[in-house]
């Protein structure tokens, strides 16, 4: 196992109170797997990947072990994290393409980075032009101020910068939803080429474009509300799903060849709970059609069948 996150709890400090923005997550990601997360906005999905690699000063760490390549990870020390970051765990952002320095020619960018690991920027351009060639970006990039490069070309090349160490683990927040769809689908294809080409073990994409992970990844995992409600292979997520979340979440999306005259597009009606007083029991219940007495309780996130993990008591 490439990843173990065991009863992780990451809460954010308001005026108004915390947040349990992650509320007891557990799930591991194997060795050469890309795991997909998905759900609404506000479910915690980049609170969860942002948490395994830097906390910002609002993110409070309660409790949770992290493991990587079977090493402990002190995700609550952000000095202690610094050994771990770009080489062992690394993120391409959510807006990443804004994520380049402008004032900045890419190469000079790289060669400072590189810096911070003690690297010399001489001995790595090579490596540097054969991934840019891999990703089909040309090599006089390097030459250039990020303001020249295209929406796409910057998401590659911060594509490149976050694997040139090749980490254990990538963790890709968001990163198709600002691109035109033939840019969503060579950047999606890029990232299973990075997996392939062992420049990276495992991938976590975090998205809200489920039908990017239908491309892409081994596995889905939906969260609801800082809460994990179903960790399947893909093709079982997608065709035959146990949680009435996630079954919600797959109706909702649009049928290749189906009009929106012949068959309208249902929505989940109501909104998620409040994750500063969040509800006992089941979060989804409230929205839930099939929730029932038990509901009130809080289900187990418990393995139905080999990798195929569900947090319902219908599904029990």
């Amino acid at each position: 196992m490439s990843l173990q996150v065991t009863d992780l709890r990451v809460y954010y400090r308001t005026l108004a109170g915390d947040v349990q923005a992650l509320d007891g997550v557990t799930f591991g990601i194997a060795d050469g797997e890309i795991m997909g997360l998905a759900g609404e906005s506000g479910c915690g999905k980049s609170t969860l990947g942002n948490s395994l690699i830097r906390f910002d000063p609002r993110m409070r760490y309660i409790e949770g072990h992290v493991e990587l390549d079977g090493v402990a990870l002190p995700i609550s020390d952000n000095e202690a994290m610094n050994e771990f970051r770009f080489s062992a765990v690394s993120l391409i952002p959510q807006y990443a393409m804004s994520a380049l320095n402008p004032t900045r020619k890419i190469g000079r960018m790289i060669g400072e980075l590189l810096a911070t690991r003690a690297i010399d920027y001489r001995e790595m351009r090579p490596e540097i032009e054969r991934r840019l060639d891999m990703v089909g970006l040309a090599r006089d990039v390097l030459t250039r101020y990020p303001i020249e490069l295209s929406g796409g070309m910057k998401q590659r090349m911060v594509m490149v910068l976050s694997t040139l160490l090749n980490p254990s683990l990538l963790i890709a927040d968001e990163i198709t939803s600002a691109l035109d769809v033939s840019t969503q689908k060579a950047v999606a294809q890029t990232l299973v080429s990075f997996r392939d080409h062992k420049f990276v073990n495992s991938m976590m994409v975090i998205t809200h474009d489920m039908s990017i992970l239908y491309q892409i990844a081994d596995t889905i995992t939906v969260m609801y509300a800082g809460k994990l409600a179903e960790k399947a292979p893909t093709s079982v997520i997608i065709e035959s799903p146990r949680h009435p979340y996630s079954r919600m979440l797959v109706a909702s999306l649009p049928e290749v060849g189906v009009r929106y005259a012949d068959k309208h597009l249902t929505g989940i009606p109501g909104n998620p709970p409040s994750l500063l007083d969040p509800p006992g029991g089941c979060r989804f219940r409230a929205r839930c059609p099939l929730a029932f007495e038990k509901c009130v309780e809080e289900p187990p996130f418990i393995e139905l069948a080999p990798g195929h993990s569900v947090a319902c008591w219908k599904a029990v």
